[in-house]
């Protein structure tokens, strides 16, 4: 309710403000209003528009239970890894008893035969410790670690009585994560060995991580124009003008028309050099379609005539894509990868995610490059971290960034934390086949995506490229076909976008998210087929005919009084 109130004000505030110009030039109430919400949507994030719509779904007019398919948190976890993770922390304790115990206080594990405590620790016929089992061979007999030193360290950083040391990366944990991004991202390219992993807290994190480091190093200045692959998860779109970065950003488009694939046109986009970089997110978010084979391709041919371009690549949808091909394994020299386990394994609370760069990679080459007005104020913040400033990656940049320079030392992701993403990476690894739970995730949205498309009469994308985490529908071209064309542009003149999103909560209980917030075109919403059950997509379709059916009646009556 006091959201609601807010919103009423500040759109009052606006009218008030706008009132005596729009007047003068012939204005009206409606166009005024329609000004106030446009002016709102620039201040608030898509997010915070949706958290109002939630508060209206609550107390809905029919009284319906509220379905929210705004947010792309799952409805689903993977129960397997929490198992194990709890199962590995009692073995980790008992480790921990066996060298001290006075009451609640136990000691340190050791390292000498933890290997052989651990198999006669586990039982074979245990699910569980099954899986234990299978993890540990896998890191052995594939990866080839060590046994002991692989137990020893995963014991240590479940109990979490060390600092993360290294502070970028567990070594086990950086060579079990190049194992699972090597085999769900890169679709054939062998890239673990040179590529070095940055533990997060979430997808987010990494981001926050990576644009501060550009920002302080100098990679990217005020002014410098960066690319930004539209529609795209709003917050993103909001990075380059927050604290001060004062970037200057450009849309590199897709549209439905083109398959959600970027076309040629905006590529050459960034072929000019004066684009530092480019960030997008493959699967898009929200359209969820991968960037096809032809496209990774042409951005070869991008880099090669702007060879300084810097991409960011956020993938967390990609293993909902068929065959989905990063552009990390295409262009690794110039690729940094964010990536997050949260949506595929349910684990947005864990906040686990991860940035991956070559170690060969730009923005060395770049920060080697510096003016040395640059390079000389650089020296002088990383001198109190390390002996050879100069010589410091930049990856490791971002992990000292990440803490302020000066607890460096003390950076880097929980360990715990990092033994989950350990668990949720073998849960996968073990499998030399296909890995059923990845199958059953995809399974799962590809069911609800295809019951909502029926459902709306709309027809449903069958492309390799559509991920089916999210889907853009646009509500007027659904108007147009239910009602008719007049209808349809009677209901763009009559009702914003927000307006009808607020009354398809107020009245339908039924919550999604505003497309244009996303830089998707006018008329469209986005619907999450990750948060709620099949048949409640094809209520939600029921719902959306039920409010456009009550706007019809509107226009019906509308039409008789003008034509009397």
């Amino acid at each position: 309710m006091k959201n609601t109130i807010l919103r009423t004000v500040i759109i009052y505030l606006i009218l008030c403000m706008a009132v005596p110009a729009a007047l003068a030039e012939g204005g009206n109430v409606i166009s005024l209003h329609q000004e106030a919400e446009a002016q709102l949507e620039k201040e608030l994030g898509a997010f915070e528009i949706t958290a109002m719509q939630r508060e209206l779904a609550k107390t809905n007019e029919a009284g319906y239970s509220v379905l929210d398919a705004g947010r792309g948190n799952p409805n689903w976890i993977n129960a397997q890894t929490r198992y194990a993770f709890t199962r590995f922390m009692n073995f980790a304790i008992g480790e921990c008893e066996l060298d001290m115990s006075q009451g609640s206080m136990a000691g340190h594990g050791k390292l000498e035969g933890v290997g052989e405590r651990f198999d006669a620790a586990m039982n074979p016929d245990d699910p569980t410790d099954a899986f234990l089992i299978a993890a540990v061979d896998y890191c052995v007999n594939t990866l080839g670690l060590d046994k002991d030193t692989l137990l020893k360290e995963l014991g240590d950083a479940v109990i979490g009585d060390y600092y993360p040391s290294p502070s970028r990366c567990l070594p086990c944990t950086e060579a079990i994560q190049n194992a699972y991004l090597q085999s769900t991202l890169y679709n054939g390219e062998d890239l673990s060995a040179e590529t070095q992993i940055f533990p997060t807290e979430g997808g987010s994190a990494a981001m926050v991580y990576i644009f501060e480091a550009l920002s302080h190093n100098k990679l990217l200045k005020a002014g410098d124009q960066i690319a930004i692959g539209t529609p795209i998860f709003t917050p993103y779109m909001q990075i380059p003008s927050v604290k001060d970065y004062g970037l200057v950003s450009i849309d590199v488009s897709s549209t439905e028309e083109d398959g959600w694939d970027i076309p040629e046109a905006e590529l050459v986009k960034l072929e000019d050099p004066a684009v530092k970089a480019f960030f997008l997110v493959n699967p898009s978010n929200p359209a969820s379609h991968a960037l096809s084979e032809k496209t990774l391709k042409r951005m070869e041919l991008v880099v090669e005539k702007n060879p300084d371009l810097i991409i960011l690549t956020d993938d967390v949808y990609g293993t909902f894509a068929q065959d989905f091909k990063t552009v990390y394994a295409v262009l690794p020299y110039n690729t940094i990868l964010v990536y997050s386990y949260s949506k595929l394994y349910g684990a947005t609370g864990w906040r686990v995610g991860m940035i991956a760069m070559n170690k060969d990679n730009v923005c060395d080459r770049l920060l080697r490059e510096l003016p040395e007005e640059d390079k000389a104020f650089l020296r002088s913040e990383y001198a109190i971290v390390t002996s050879e400033p100069d010589e410091m990656p930049f990856l490791d940049r971002v992990v000292a960034d990440s803490r302020s320079i000066g607890l460096y030392h003390t950076s880097g992701l929980s360990t715990p934390s990092q033994v989950f993403m350990d668990m949720l990476a073998l849960s996968h690894l073990i499998y030399e086949a296909e890995d059923p739970y990845i199958k059953l995730a995809n399974d799962t949205v590809r069911a609800r995506y295809t019951a909502l498309m029926n459902a709306l009469g709309l027809p449903a994308d069958e492309s390799a490229q559509n991920a089916r985490y999210y889907t853009l529908v646009d509500v007027l071209a659904i108007a147009s076909a239910r009602y008719g064309e007049d209808f349809a542009d009677w209901l763009k003149d009559s009702r914003t976008e927000i307006d009808f999103l607020n009354d398809l909560a107020g009245k339908k209980g039924v919550v999604l998210m505003y497309g244009p917030g996303f830089n998707a075109s006018e008329g469209t919403v986005r619907i999450s087929l990750a948060n709620l059950y099949t048949e409640d997509y094809v209520e939600i379709a029921s719902r959306l005919f039920e409010l456009l059916d009550e706007y019809y009646t509107e226009y019906e009556t509308e039409a008789v009084l003008d034509a009397a």
